[in-house]
């Protein structure tokens, strides 16, 4: 396993140890709301510090990106950043409803090198490096094989937070989507969903309105396991924004179904 690679994975761990063990307290935390629908625990802070404190060790020059503490140790322009979200699905995690992970990426020059997410209660580790595949625990996994939307497994996320005002285009793609396949899910944590899509547990994803810190490992995650990542207009992704992920012979047509109903903002 590459140096990088091996770090990022300890450190998805130990947030994994600190998330874990707040869930005895998790009615006792102290939260705060960062915006509408948003929160943020203790348990997100510790879990941020515990991945910075373990990288820092070994690489004391790189950059961060994070979704607590926000960009810092150099700048996103530094040779390597390691961009990470310590708890994606926080409010699942805050209801005890059992689907977060850790996201961790690896950026180099401006490029996805490295990706664990981490799943701490079923302990699953999803994994990859650019160029050598992905891996579940160790194991390579690919895309499903899935051709079409007819009996098709979707993964999103609902529009919650700034993205409100998008609901009735979002609502007119999950009727869409609804007639065509053979269903949906939305579990609530973008960056297990896209580990979900490389493991081929979900035949493709699409949401708007996300942040770096949701995608940057599950981008990568889906490419190496021989999927595609677009934006909704199908052009060349960029992390944050909008996204459809999947399978190619599923990608393709979804792309296609949810075109008429993507916000004219996002054209």
């Amino acid at each position: 396993m590459q140096p990088l690679l091996n770090i990022a994975v300890r450190a998805a761990r130990r947030a994994g140890e600190v998330i874990v063990r707040g869930m005895n307290r998790v009615h006792r935390l102290d939260i705060r709301q960062k915006g509408q629908n948003d929160f943020v625990s203790e348990i997100d802070t510790q879990a941020e510090m515990e991945i910075i404190d373990t990288v820092r060790k070994s690489y004391p020059d790189h950059a961060f990106l994070a979704e607590e503490s926000g960009s810092h140790g150099g700048s996103i322009h530094s040779e390597f950043v390691w961009i990470i979200d310590p708890l994606d699905g926080t409010t699942n995690y805050l209801h005890g409803f059992p689907q977060f992970a850790v996201s961790i990426g690896v950026q180099r020059r401006g490029r996805m090198e490295h990706a664990v997410v981490y799943d701490p209660l079923r302990q699953e580790l999803f994994t990859a490096s650019r160029g050598e595949g992905a891996q579940l625990d160790g194991r390579r996994i690919r895309v499903s094989p899935h051709v079409g939307l007819e009996r098709a497994l979707i993964g999103t996320g609902f529009p919650y937070r700034t993205n409100l005002h998008w609901i009735d285009q979002y609502m007119a793609m999950f009727k869409a989507v609804t007639q065509a396949t053979a269903g949906i899910r939305r579990p609530g944590a973008a960056a297990l969903d896209l580990a979900y899509v490389a493991a081929g547990r979900l035949d493709a994803f699409w949401e708007f309105g996300l942040s770096p810190w949701d995608t940057a490992a599950g981008t990568l995650l889906i490419t190496e396991a021989g999927g595609l990542v677009s934006s909704l207009q199908g052009t060349e992704y960029k992390q944050g924004g909008n996204i459809l992920a999947g399978t190619p012979k599923v990608h393709a047509p979804l792309l296609e179904l949810l075109a008429p109903h993507v916000p004219a903002e996002l054209t």
